[in-house]
């Protein structure tokens, strides 16, 4: 399976109020989501109205994109879901990744 990485942030109109919601932690839905900075297969790191939004897993894809809601649906084997005090700490992490795909 190849790696897909996203290298420019998908940015869109955002709902001001966040939820998310996981099922079975097979799907995450999302709502309030700013722009998606970067994602692959193992990880997503997302800004959302509540601040940046690290989502780590397993075959993680895109399964809905709604950029005028501001809704997200990730889909794969949810491992982590952690909020970020500062997107640093995600962009170490993507700058490794970019790393190990070249």
């Amino acid at each position: 399976m190849s790696e897909q990485l996203v290298s420019n942030p998908l940015k869109f109109e955002a709902n001001p109020y966040h939820n998310l919601v996981l099922k079975d932690r097979k799907i995450l839905d999302l709502t309030g989501v700013k722009q998606i900075d970067s994602f692959d297969s193992n990880e997503f790191l997302l800004e959302t109205s509540q601040g940046w939004m690290l989502v780590q897993g397993k075959e993680l894809t895109l399964g809905k994109l709604d950029t005028e809601r501001g809704e997200v649906c990730i889909k794969g084997l949810i491992e982590t879901i952690q909020y970020l005090t500062n997107k640093k700490s995600g962009n170490e992490k993507e700058h490794f990744l970019t790393r190990l795909l070249k």
